[in-house]
């Protein structure tokens, strides 16, 4: 409407201008105050003109308050699109305050069990692109006392994998399903010795795998799946999985465990980095 407006208004202006000055010429009279010939046609028309014209000046200001009331209705709904986007962001900023609180606690509560621990948290910033590894990085690094090999856990003690890659402000994690993860666990009541390692096929999966294991051990599916703590590289008693699954290698002779881990990596956007702690000699 207002292109009309800016396109016709000119041509509406003289349509009005006309009018008024046929309705003027309606006002006049004649010699010896009789109607002339032109008057008395002016006349004639008056009081139809006068209406259209009347009619005109109406609609004109109608779409005038209308074009005005249209800018205000934009302005206050771009107004209330700037207020919700706000309060959509408070919302989301409380509930990640309120997510990072719980799992503080429940940290808490962990440490509380582990007193010898010294952690460290991290936000994870972005995941690995690749289809050959199972990473992320996360927003510390050196600066904050971290090194290369600490072990990265949940709020909760679940292992989530190994730093594997460090800058003074970040750090690259190897996830536990990585091909590249290796840790020495103990599996079942029985605490049978293996050792937890990346397979590409069950990378996939988002599951792992027990090898190394004697010949004569017996391995069901539903054993629980802890890290032994032998070596250093990770506190004895973190969490890794259950095992879900036997598996023969080729040729039938030996056979393998896949193991579903704790933690469900998709879930993720906070970790902690054990920074120190006490190793079982």
């Amino acid at each position: 409407m207002k292109k009309y407006l800016k396109h016709n208004g000119v041509r509406l202006a003289i349509v009005v201008v006309i009018a008024a000055l046929i309705v003027g010429l309606a006002a006049r009279s004649g010699k010896d105050g009789l109607a002339g010939p032109l008057p008395s046609a002016a006349n004639s028309l008056r009081i139809p003109v006068q209406g259209a014209v009347g009619s005109v000046v109406d609609w004109l200001r109608g779409i005038y308050g209308y074009i005005y009331q249209y800018d205000k209705l934009v302005a206050e709904n771009e107004s209330l699109r700037q207020q919700l986007a706000e309060a959509q962001d408070q919302v989301r900023q409380s509930a990640e305050a309120a997510e990072e609180n719980v799992r503080l606690r429940t940290l808490l509560g962990y440490l509380e069990k582990n007193t010898t621990f010294v952690t460290e948290s991290a936000m994870i910033t972005s995941w690995d692109a690749s289809n050959w590894v199972s990473a992320f990085t996360i927003s510390k690094g050196s600066d904050n006392g971290i090194e290369k090999g600490d072990c990265v856990i949940t709020e909760s003690g679940m292992l989530v994998g190994q730093i594997a890659e460090l800058g003074t402000n970040w750090a690259t994690v190897r996830s536990i399903i990585d091909v590249n993860m290796d840790a020495g666990v103990l599996v079942g009541d029985s605490s049978v010795a293996a050792m937890l390692v990346g397979d590409y096929a069950l990378m996939q999966e988002s599951k792992c795998k027990l090898s190394y294991f004697t010949e004569d051990t017996t391995l069901f599916t539903g054993d629980s799946v802890v890290t032994s703590g032998r070596g250093g590289a990770f506190p004895a008693g973190i969490v890794v999985g259950t095992v879900t699954e036997l598996r023969s290698e080729a040729g039938g002779q030996t056979y393998y465990a896949v193991v579903q881990p704790s933690v469900d990596l998709n879930m993720l956007s906070q970790v902690f980095i054990i920074k120190d702690f006490e190793v079982i000699e």
